[in-house]
């Protein structure tokens, strides 16, 4: 089924599936495609319309009777730390992180493989090959970053050969006119203690800041759902509704 108008993208609409959040719910999404010279603009609009990106897909629930998934994104300006996350920095001063121009690698694909197979044997991507994650990080017409984060190198190593440190976690994200956007993130469940997750979102939330950019983008947030309890931590932040963007009262 398609939705069509003057001068707008063409949009789909999937067939019933499995919500991968509310067991007992069935999901259905509205989709078009993100190519060509407009796709950064379209892109952004999309976004501050609740939509999100998949490789040159850009996607919204659109179920019938389920309104659960709910757009937040971070007031960077106003993001103040709590206790906790300062304790998650303190933890991890040995990580440095780094922007990147989105190009697979296969230290990145064993990495993101090991992560799906021990803390989402049952998500979407279980069964995507080195070819599939390829294309999830290269496959983008819009202004898309890969931010890797490394231990530090032993200093007892002579600095002059170059040797990276270990990595330890990655980012796919997208820059836009107002944020930062977090499509993607994953890390060496090895380093589980480290609370690397909320890390890489510290991280970009300071990222954003710095770069004048007055959101980040967390995606989708559903109440709940326990893989989604995560996302209301970070405040204060906005959710949109069927009339916009309101500031979280929580």
């Amino acid at each position: 089924m398609s939705i069509h108008g003057k001068n707008i993208p063409q949009f789909y609409i999937t067939p019933p599936q499995p919500c991968p959040y509310l067991g007992d719910k069935f999901e259905r999404k509205i989709f078009t495609h993100l190519i060509g010279e407009g796709a950064r603009e379209l892109n952004d609009s999309l976004s501050q319309g609740g939509f999100r990106r998949s490789q040159n897909i850009a996607y919204r629930p659109a179920c019938e009777d389920c309104k659960a998934c709910t757009s937040v994104r971070v007031i960077v300006d106003e993001f103040r730390m709590t206790k906790s996350f300062r304790r998650i920095m303190r933890k991890n001063t040995d990580i440095t992180g780094s922007m990147k121009i989105p190009v697979p690698t296969s230290e990145n694909y064993s990495i993101f493989r090991d992560y799906i197979d021990q803390r989402h044997t049952a998500g979407g991507m279980t069964d995507m090959t080195v070819l599939d994650f390829a294309a999830m990080v290269e496959d983008t017409f819009v202004d898309t970053r890969l931010f890797e984060y490394r231990l530090r190198p032993d200093l007892s190593q002579d600095p002059s050969n170059g040797q990276e440190g270990e990595l330890v976690g990655a980012a796919l994200s997208d820059i836009m006119e107002d944020g930062l956007s977090m499509i993607y993130s994953f890390f060496n469940p090895e380093y589980d203690n480290r609370s690397l997750g909320t890390y890489m979102v510290l991280d970009h939330i300071e990222r954003a800041r710095k770069m004048g950019l007055p959101f980040l983008y967390l995606g989708y947030w559903v109440p709940g759902s326990s893989k989604m309890d995560y996302k209301s931590r970070f405040s204060p932040q906005e959710r949109l509704d069927a009339t916009g963007w309101h500031r979280d009262q929580a």
